[in-house]
């Protein structure tokens, strides 16, 4: 799972921006998904390169909530300065969500790993 931490985060990112995006109608275009995905993969990029220098490893769980929180607080930033919408309940949903992948996913390895 190592290998594929920061693919399976970025698949997380991808995951939620495109439930987000037709839950509210928004289509499924490659410039609509650009326009929502950006900000938060700045966010995640970030988030990878603060863990990746303490050099500790990026798939615990607790490294996997610094994560979350870099990648939602910086992406919403972004979404404010470039005029997209950050409700309440949108940064709800979003913390919600990415935690439950970015950091779910590093759980269920720590879990798995410990078994064996």
């Amino acid at each position: 799972m190592k290998k594929y931490a920061l693919a399976l985060d970025v698949l997380s990112v991808l995951l939620f921006v495109g439930i987000g995006r037709a839950a509210h109608r928004h289509g499924m275009t490659v410039l609509g998904m650009f326009s929502t995905t950006w900000p938060f993969a700045a966010g995640l990029l970030l988030g990878w390169l603060m863990v990746r220098r303490t050099r500790r490893e990026a798939s615990t769980p607790v490294n996997g909530l610094v994560i979350v929180l870099v990648t939602v607080a910086l992406g919403m930033t972004l979404r404010v300065l470039s005029g997209q919408g950050t409700a309440l309940a949108f940064v709800v949903v979003a913390l919600a969500f990415l935690t439950l992948f970015l950091v779910g996913w590093r759980v269920m390895n720590a879990l798995a790993t410990r078994r064996r």
